[in-house]
């Protein structure tokens, strides 16, 4: 399995889905040496990292409706719809801690796609033992959403959600030297992005930053692009696609703790249910290789 990456989309709340995903697999104690992840998707990466099963559905499920961590008066007091500092140090460190230490001695490379809004260019940070905080700090960019999230510094760049620029960074995975490709997709099959509503919002708010704004306006041709490469690769059999339902949708940002269950338990389901097609997958011999 040592060509194979998991690639973890992003979707604020829907990730849910993909934490019951990650449950399954850690269940199965089935780990991939490469894990890249934006947004939320790098959110659950940790918790799959550090060997926690259910912690992100309980964070997400028993704090949506908790105002220190999710409510529109952090906008004004400039922290972020999503308040990160709660998210990654109350409780991270407190309410419901992370296994530093055990994140910290994961073998698997943990790649964190950010967006830099100086050059609306994508920078991705690599996990390193000796500098954890720093990839915390990378999720933290990676998370932070356009028009409801703080942009995170780090090294002197200015930093947003990794999905704005690379929603589903499968060509990093690939150019990163992987084969094959298990990716977990928060959006259901036929999906497909629609172009951006709030340009003119975005051009006052973000116009220090034009670079930004031009990938915002350009961001459902790259998520299309990005799906039609992977529904080619899909038929190629080169990746294998987790992806839920229909009506197995919530808002980015839901907070009914009644759906958020029911959207982790269809995402396990789903991890159960596809478990022998995906040992199958893995058992292939036939290694393919890229143009």
């Amino acid at each position: 399995m040592d060509d194979v990456s998991l690639v973890l989309e992003g979707g604020g709340m829907r990730g849910v889905y993909t934490s019951g995903v990650l449950d399954q697999m850690m269940m199965n104690d089935l780990f991939f040496p490469y894990v890249i992840g934006v947004s939320a998707g790098a959110c659950n990466a940790l918790s799959y990292l550090s060997r926690q099963p259910d912690r992100s559905r309980y964070i997400n499920v028993n704090f949506a409706n908790d105002p220190r961590y999710l409510h529109v008066k952090h906008l004004i007091n400039g922290k972020g719809m999503f308040n990160m500092e709660f998210l990654f140090k109350d409780i991270a460190n407190e309410l419901v801690p992370f296994d530093f230490q055990r994140f910290g001695q994961a073998k698997e490379t943990f790649v964190v796609p950010t967006t830099d809004c100086e050059t609306g260019q994508p920078v991705y940070f690599e996990n390193n033992h000796n500098q954890t905080d720093r990839i915390i700090e990378a999720v933290k960019a990676s998370s932070s959403l356009p028009l409801v999230g703080v942009p995170i510094e780090i090294d002197g760049m200015t930093l947003l959600d990794g999905g704005i620029i690379d929603p589903i960074p499968i060509d990093k995975a690939i150019a990163d030297g992987y084969k094959r490709h298990v990716i977990v997709l928060t959006r259901p099959k036929g999906y497909r992005k629609k172009p951006f509503r709030l340009k003119y919002t975005s051009k006052f708010v973000y116009r220090k930053y034009p670079k930004l704004v031009e990938a915002l306006i350009n961001r459902h041709i790259v998520y299309n692009q990005q799906l039609d490469r992977i529904d080619q690769l899909e038929k190629e059999r080169k990746v294998f696609v987790i992806r839920p339902k229909g009506h197995e949708q919530v808002k980015r940002t839901e907070k009914d703790p009644e759906r958020l269950n029911d959207l982790h338990d269809a995402g396990f389901m789903a991890g159960k249910r596809e478990s022998e097609r995906l040992k199958a997958w893995l058992a292939e011999t036939k290694v393919h290789q890229y143009n």
